[in-house]
């Protein structure tokens, strides 16, 4: 809640080349003989994690999973080729768990794990599982660097989300892991739910391979749908997490949505890339985990990086941290290809 940033140096690769040189990566994660470090950084995530029920189905999100293990096998350093292959972390985390219940890997650029969210939640709903764990990661690696360089999307100085002098985007790397269940399995395992996923709803706007459409469409429809699904009204949201890349067209597109949607209503709305950066395919599971814990303090975080609105910000992004009164939350993510995601979240209740 402080605003800082945690977006820095990278020192995992050389950046000479780039017009960036900055990343959030976690300093010390490393791989472990021919491994990816995505196993270094699940294994620190599955530490926290309570115990699984052995009959969830499993939804892995990644954008690019072990593609680190690419890098060091073109430098010529041993590695192992299938961690670059989704469904073969898909495999580690349900032996890891001894999962019987089957799953799928979601990779939808960067709103894998929003999708991922909305899936699990559609499989409950239509009886297809009672127990789902949703687990998301994407790791920092040179490969991804240099792409989104070459798009010119990186930002040289920690991105500025919503504020008219960003720059673009930085990325970061993280993993999640959120467990979905219906209520007579909740009740079963004896589980109080921190949270429930009460809208979904997922959209293409097909405009352009990399670049939203910038009058919102495939976002507002994604909204809208997601409301309806959940059978609340607009006004019964009391916050945004945005997707928020610090990009100038993402921000705006984002912008003209909330505007379409909420009209001239005033709430938060907050990124925490800014203080994270883009954790790419797990950047809808990291927010979704955020949500549920500023639904249960009635508080949103500070939008790192943020200070001078861009046109339609004013008096709803803040640097500051906002108290909210309420207990709905609307979650936003975007990615290439035109997909967008929305989920709708509220505070648990034990009925």
């Amino acid at each position: 809640m402080l605003g800082e940033s945690g977006i820095k140096p990278v020192r995992r690769f050389r950046t000479d080349s780039y017009n960036s040189s900055i990343a959030a990566c976690i300093e010390d994660l490393e791989p472990t003989g021919n491994r990816s470090m995505v196993y270094d950084m699940l294994d620190r995530l599955f530490i926290t994690l309570g115990p699984v029920p052995v009959d969830s189905f499993l939804i892995a999100a990644s954008a690019k999973a072990g593609i680190d293990n690419l890098e060091r096998l073109r430098h010529g350093i041993p590695a192992d080729a299938h961690d670059c292959l989704l469904s073969h972390l898909s495999d580690h985390i349900s032996k890891r768990f001894k999962l019987t219940g089957g799953g799928m890997h979601i990779s939808a650029a960067c709103a894998s794990s929003t999708i991922a969210l909305a899936q699990g939640a559609s499989l409950i709903e239509l009886g297809r599982a009672d127990s789902i764990l949703i687990c998301c990661f994407d790791i920092v690696t040179e490969f991804v660097f240099s792409g989104f360089c070459a798009l010119q999307a990186m930002s040289p100085v920690p991105c500025m989300p919503f504020d008219r002098n960003r720059k673009g985007m930085n990325i970061g790397e993280g993993a999640a892991a959120l467990l979905l269940m219906n209520s007579e399995k909740a009740k079963k395992e004896d589980r109080a739910p921190i949270g429930a996923l009460l809208g979904w709803a997922v959209s293409n706007d097909a405009t352009h391979i990399t670049a939203p459409a910038m009058d919102g469409s495939g976002l507002i429809l994604a909204i809208r749908k997601a409301l309806k699904k959940s059978k609340l009204p607009e006004d019964a949201i009391s916050a945004i997490c945005a997707h928020g890349t610090g990009t100038v067209y993402n921000d705006l597109m984002e912008l003209v949505s909330f505007k379409d949607v909420f009209r001239e209503r005033k709430m938060p709305v907050f990124s925490v890339k800014g203080a994270i950066g883009h954790t790419m395919g797990a950047a809808g599971g990291i927010e979704a985990a955020l949500c549920l814990k500023g639904i249960a303090n009635g508080v949103v975080p500070p939008t790192a990086g943020f200070g001078s609105p861009e046109k339609g910000a004013e008096g709803l992004v803040s640097n500051e941290p906002a108290m909210i009164d309420g207990d709905y939350m609307l979650s936003t993510n975007s990615g290439f290809g035109g997909v967008n995601a929305a989920v709708i979240i509220g505070k648990g209740i034990r009925s």
